[in-house]
């Protein structure tokens, strides 16, 4: 059976699984990329999604390198390019990242021409589908954090100046639409008001944020707004990073290739924001297997298919550097998970709420 297919916006039709390229160039070589690729675009997925500082853990030696794959991959299968759907991201402002132009310091208009035409030049070709800024250029809770804290806002760029920079590109025809990710809901309805002004901004179509299980935090306020406003969401980690596939609860504490196991110490966004010494976590990612025992489903279809039957949610990003893998996940999206069994895991959120926000 095909994936099935949703319209993010007007002719712009993709496929209700996306594959996320984050391992290419780190955990996978070029031709275990292009085998996953393959496996994908076969199957009919034709949305892939990417970012400028790819792959992760970031390295001022390999970023970019998930982007070229991608660029390398649909030049060397000769695939035409309206049968695929890419999508891709500036970075927001970070400190650390000093090799990708200085930081980058900020989500300004020099930073977002610069960023598309370098990812353009390594996805090699005309046109970018769904352009997103990473993060918000301006002070937010973010990855695991989620408290606000008025001490540590500081000046940010004007929406304004995104939109134009971001409108600009769309007039030369390098990109097609735009997207938010890891953004709030004060910044969507910003982000919307500007471009609803008068002016000839663009509209945003997507906010790409964490959605799983263990992440229910879209639905407090999020979801609302993407209602109402007619956003999608694009739900990342919809495996909260694979522990809920249960690999990591295992007595040995899992696959020495698992993301959590490989760079232990060195991806701080992950390891934070999925640890499982952390008791809550942990007992609700063993109540969530436990659901699937009881209805005998693969874990991997129940964390899917509770993110695809959400209302809101145009396609789920996934990651797989394996075959196997990727077949788990193709199955899965096709599993609809009956009243009883999200009734089921209601109650487990209901006592174990948003343990991975």
């Amino acid at each position: 059976m095909a994936v099935p297919q949703f319209n993010l916006a007007p002719n712009l039709t993709v496929s209700r699984l996306c594959f996320g390229s984050m391992t290419f160039g780190e955990q996978n070589t070029l031709s275990e990329s292009f085998q996953l690729m393959d496996k994908a675009f076969n199957s009919g997925i034709n949305f892939f999604d990417s970012a400028e500082m790819y792959p992760v853990p970031q390295r001022e030696e390999t970023q970019g390198r998930s982007e070229e794959y991608l660029g390398r991959w649909f030049r060397d299968r000769k695939i035409p390019r309206d049968r695929l759907v890419f999508a891709t991201k500036v970075s927001g402002p970070s400190g650390q990242m000093k090799w990708i132009r200085g930081g980058p310091e900020a989500v300004d208009a020099k930073n977002i021409t610069e960023a598309i035409d370098d990812s353009l030049r390594r996805l090699q070709t005309d046109y970018i589908d769904l352009y997103q800024i990473h993060w918000p250029d301006r002070y937010v809770p973010m990855f695991g954090d989620t408290e606000y804290d008025p001490a540590q806002s500081y000046s940010s760029v004007p929406i304004e100046e995104q939109l134009d920079a971001l409108g600009r590109a769309v007039d030369a025809g390098k990109i097609r639409c735009i997207g938010l990710s890891n953004e709030t809901p004060y910044g969507v309805m910003k982000f919307l008001q500007v471009s609803e002004g008068g002016s000839c901004y663009p509209r945003i179509v997507s906010v790409q944020n964490s959605y799983n299980l263990l992440c229910r935090n879209f639905d407090l306020a999020m979801a609302e707004c993407c209602h109402r406003e007619r956003i999608s969401l694009l739900a990342y980690s919809p495996l909260a990073m694979g522990i809920l596939s249960g690999k990591y609860l295992s007595s040995d504490g899992g696959p020495s290739g698992g993301r959590l196991n490989l760079f232990r110490g060195r991806y701080a966004e992950g390891e934070s924001r999925y640890n499982l010494s952390k008791t809550t976590i942990k007992y609700a990612v063993q109540a969530y297997l436990g659901i699937a025992d009881k209805y005998s489903i693969h874990p991997v279809s129940l964390a899917l298919g509770f993110v695809l039957g959400h209302p809101l949610v145009g396609s789920a990003i996934f990651g797989a550097t394996k075959l196997w893998q990727m077949q788990e996940v193709l199955q899965a999206c096709h599993v609809k998970l009956s009243p009883e069994i999200i009734a089921d895991i209601n109650e487990v959120h209901s006592s174990f709420p948003n343990p991975c926000p």
